[in-house]
């Protein structure tokens, strides 16, 4: 009985074990670049991050600066000074992104090593159960009653029918230790890929950032165009645009106040925090939805903000809330200038809602495009009616949702009944929200 029992055991074991080196008997894995050590890298690396927290301070003293000059008069003077920090904004973004990429870079080096030797740990494993196999596999023949039967002492006996205990007892550590050398080797394997996907979101940021820069760049050049330099020109074109604003938000209000009533809400997800996911990574809620005190000074025949404002730096990427295909990538400052929603996003989503994205420098989605979310879309800018950099985002029944031509802003206004977004968004600290952001609490 305990021959076979034994047996049983030893090829279980034998069968673990090939299991074992079949799943990493993949090729191995060395680092590019050998670090000089793993304190040299790590001190590489807390240099890199050092450095990007400096650049993220200056970053939020730019964008402070900015929301002061948002509460001056609008003049010649603080409209340029404005375009200035954007610039100045979007390249502290590059540099924020190159020192990103760089870190990143420092901390794959370092996972590859430490996968190389995982892979060396793995392999001497490997070879130290082998040689317990094949010890086993050499003693199968004697069972105790065997070694009992031999020419020894009863000692002896017992001494060696504990050494094939003992065998056994190796060949668990053995296998164990295996195991969790394994695990380990998948977890640093499994962070390296996801480091290296960082790293190639990063670059992809970089790249479109300095195609923002580009962009923010000649409309500076366009704005002292047409300026001239001069205020009372300014004034002249400050005062046709306010009107023009004026105009475009009584028509989206004409469009929406009947389609707010239609909304029918047991057609639509309960009111759920996280149902959709934040566009945004990091922001202040600069207005909420409802009748704010914005909205009742710049709207002012419907006194309603139709979504929440979430001001953060030029550039700062904006991703999908949720799955959905998109309906349209449009820039509505090719028809009027400084606006509406400017560059924008439409989703339309699985759950019975649709989300709007306004004010993007710029969109990197495509009308008809199947997005997941947490999917880059854009970037957060300042175009279309936008006093600073920030994401105005809206949420609507898909039920009553419309695209349709405008009679000021060009083929493609948005348009709907409006839902709070704060009823599906997770719940936002108070130390992300602005004091003076009011608007509607969440379920209200």
């Amino acid at each position: 009985m305990y021959h076979h029992t034994r047996c049983l055991f030893t090829c279980a074991a034998i069968i673990s074990f090939v299991a074992v080196f079949a799943a990493t008997g993949t090729p191995l894995i060395y680092a590019d670049t050998a670090a000089s050590s793993t304190q040299d890298v790590n001190a590489l690396i807390t240099t890199k991050n050092q450095e990007l927290q400096q650049i993220n301070q200056q970053i939020a003293q730019n964008q402070q600066q900015l929301l002061q000059t948002q509460q001056q008069k609008q003049t010649l003077a603080s409209q340029l000074s404005q375009i200035n920090s954007g610039i100045n904004e979007i390249n502290l973004g590059i540099q924020s992104s190159k020192i990103t990429i760089d870190s990143l870079g420092l901390q794959i080096g370092q996972l590859q090593s430490t996968i190389a030797q995982d892979q060396i740990a793995v392999a001497q494993k490997q070879e130290a159960v082998k040689k317990v196999i094949q010890q086993m596999q050499q003693e199968e023949g004697d069972t105790p009653l065997m070694i009992l039967l031999k020419d020894q002492t009863i000692s002896d006996s017992v001494l060696a029918i504990q050494s094939l205990q003992d065998v056994n007892n190796k060949l668990l550590a053995s296998i164990s230790d295996l195991l969790a050398t394994q695990q380990q080797l998948a977890a640093t394997a499994n962070q390296a890929t996801a480091t290296k996907q960082n790293k190639e979101e990063e670059y992809q940021n970089l790249n479109n950032k300095k195609i923002i820069a580009s962009q923010l760049s000649q409309e500076k050049q366009q704005f002292l165009a047409q300026t001239k330099n001069q205020e009372k020109l300014y004034q002249a074109s400050l005062t046709a645009l306010q009107q023009r604003q004026l105009a475009i938000a009584s028509e989206i209000d004409s469009l929406e106040a009947p389609l707010r009533e239609k909304i029918n809400f047991k057609t639509l997800p309960k009111f759920s925090p996280g149902l959709l996911a934040m566009p945004l990574k990091t922001f202040i809620m600069t207005q909420g939805y409802g009748s704010t005190g914005f909205a009742k000074t710049a709207y002012k025949t419907s006194h309603w903000h139709n979504g929440v404002d979430l001001a953060a730096p030029i550039g700062t990427p904006i991703y999908a809330a949720a799955d959905g295909i998109v309906l349209a990538a449009m820039n509505q400052d090719a028809y009027c200038p400084h606006g509406a929603y400017g560059k924008y996003v439409a989703i339309k989503h699985l759950n019975g809602l649709t989300t709007v994205y306004g004010h993007m420098s710029l969109i990197v989605a495509k009308q008809n495009q199947a997005v997941k979310r947490g999917d880059l879309i854009g970037y957060v800018g300042r175009t279309g009616y936008a006093t600073g950099p920030h994401l105005h985002f809206g949420v609507y029944d898909s039920e009553t949702f419309k695209i349709g031509p405008s009679k000021y802003c060009g083929p493609q206004m948005p348009y709907g009944g409006d839902i709070n977004p704060l009823n599906y968004l997770p719940t936002i600290p108070s130390s992300d929200i602005a004091p003076n952001s009011g608007g509607l609490q969440p379920g209200e």
